[in-house]
């Protein structure tokens, strides 16, 4: 079965949980013999080596581009980075050649999605999308930050129209989401509609291999300390700044803890006030920012294995990948109350939840885990059994395989 899969975006600089996802997906679905074809767009500056092609997988580029006339340099950027609806020409006649085609599985919404839609539509393939980030279960902050105006002139909306984006969720075939809460609220309004709660998956053996050194080497900075790791891109729904506003008191209550910020940089100007936070409260001392680190980096596994606890203070998280890594790691979790982390995270059990609006439920938290090792080892053996469990790689893949063998066989019934 070969399977061509359609991706908003897939930059090594900016890897991120769903990229993750994705490559344990793809690999997962090889052991079933599911040909993965990954369609994803060119890169400014493309790298010298793609994971997914190190995965061996068969990845194709398409020319993407942001429709909008008279917008700033960095707002195209971050459309491009986090949230944009991209617009690509040339991805209509690469799917439309791309033979032999069991499924079309979109990983974007927006126009990318209308066209592997569209193209699948005319070619009578089953057609999936799966939603990462997000689209009725999001914090209203957060649904204003995506729907905010792009700055200049949308010319791209014409052909929205055309390849009916509008209708990508009504006329696909399947909808998949890691999320229950996301699956109820689009249950709601498509009630006909397959809906599917696939969650993302994490090879445990990976992160039981000891990789603190390779961190000890690369970050001096984390010997002898109680380290607070938060990983994920350096972006406003990530929330690094609140945590930087709690930092001082974090500290003032213990003195080893240094605070670690994992993840690219996805939002200059959110990065930007990040340093200019660090330079006021004078914590350049206090706070490590290691930059992005690629997939499954041994320095990301081992910044895991050492961190005193996982902190993931997120305005939404969908799933939340990360959490089941920091488990799988041996590490306990401290996380904000998004739908993901409140669907994995049972608090006083294998981890705690936060308020962001009351920061003491963080702090009185923070001081349980730090004061207590003995009682958050114990909490994140039994998140380490969970992943074991319900998360293995090959067990969702073949769910997703089953998923596409159902899809085609309905396809075949109704022709």
């Amino acid at each position: 079965m070969r399977v061509v899969h359609v991706l908003r975006k897939c930059d090594p600089a900016e890897w991120g949980g769903t990229e993750t996802a994705l490559e344990r997906l793809f690999g997962g679905l090889r052991e079933y013999d599911v040909d993965s074809v990954v369609y994803r767009p060119w890169l400014a500056s493309e790298p010298a080596e793609d994971p997914l092609v190190r995965a061996g997988h068969r990845v194709e580029r398409f020319k993407a581009f942001v429709p909008v006339v008279g917008m700033s340099r960095e707002r195209r950027r971050q459309l491009v980075a986090v949230g944009g609806n991209l617009m690509s020409f040339d991805l209509v006649s690469a799917l439309w050649r791309e033979e032999p085609v069991a499924v079309i599985h979109a990983h974007a919404l927006g126009r990318l999605g209308g066209i592997a839609l569209t193209v699948a539509k005319r070619r009578g393939l089953p057609y999936v999308v799966t939603i990462h980030g997000g689209v009725m279960d999001l914090p209203d902050k957060v649904k204003r930050s995506f729907n905010a105006p792009a700055g200049g002139w949308d010319w791209g909306k014409l052909f929205g129209l055309f390849f009916q984006s509008h209708r990508l969720l009504q006329d696909a075939d399947a909808i998949v989401t890691c999320n229950e809460k996301e699956a109820v609220l689009l249950r709601q309004h498509n009630p006909a509609k397959r809906i599917v709660v696939q969650p993302h998956g994490v090879p445990l053996a990976r992160y039981q291999q000891d990789h603190r050194e390779e961190a000890r080497k690369a970050f001096p900075q984390i010997r002898g300390r109680q380290v607070l790791l938060s990983l994920g891109r350096i972006d406003p729904i990530k929330n690094q700044g609140w945590l930087l506003e709690e930092a001082p008191r974090m500290f003032q209550a213990h003195s080893r803890a240094l605070l670690v910020l994992a993840g690219a940089c996805t939002d200059e100007s959110y990065g930007a006030g990040i340093h200019a936070t660090l330079r006021k409260l004078g914590l350049a001392e206090r706070v490590l920012l290691t930059g992005g680190l690629p997939p499954d980096d041994p320095r990301l596994i081992g910044l895991l294995q050492e961190a005193a606890v996982l902190v993931l203070p997120s305005l939404s998280e969908t799933f939340g990948l990360v959490l089941l890594e920091a488990w799988a790691a041996g590490t306990s979790v401290l996380s904000s109350r998004t739908s993901g982390a409140k669907a994995l995270v049972r608090t006083g059990e294998n981890g705690w939840l936060f308020d962001l609006d009351r920061p003491q439920t963080f702090h009185e938290a923070l001081n349980r885990v730090l004061s207590n090792p003995d009682e958050a080892r114990r909490m994140a053996e039994r998140g380490a059994a969970m992943v074991r469990d319900d998360y293995s790689v090959s067990a969702l893949a073949g769910r997703m395989k089953a998923l596409y063998e159902q899809l085609i066989e309905d396809k075949q019934c109704a022709t």
